[in-house]
């Protein structure tokens, strides 16, 4: 056998990697208007669980309520969708 197929496989991982938990704009429409949207908020809808670190928001689906979102991360569709109905959004 040649050694590289004797010796095991091995990868690498980053150890200082960050995960996000993604939430699309649609499932924020089930928030009332002029609601806070925040981490304790998600975790109460049951959209993230409580081991979740980070939050994103990302620009899928449409948004009819004017909600105030601050979360880790959010891209940058999301903000202009959030903010076309009068959200604001701080990070």
């Amino acid at each position: 056998m040649p050694l590289q197929r004797r010796l095991p496989k091995r990868g690498f991982n980053n150890i200082f990697k960050k995960v996000y938990t993604i939430i699309n704009v649609q499932e924020l429409d089930r928030f009332a208007a002029g609601t806070m949207v925040d981490r304790q908020a998600l975790i109460a809808a049951g959209l993230v669980s409580k081991n979740d670190k980070l939050v994103k928001i990302l620009g899928n689906g449409e948004l009819t309520n004017a909600i105030t979102v601050a979360v880790d991360k959010v891209s940058g569709s999301a903000r202009q969708k959030i903010e076309a109905v009068g959200g604001k959004v701080e990070e």
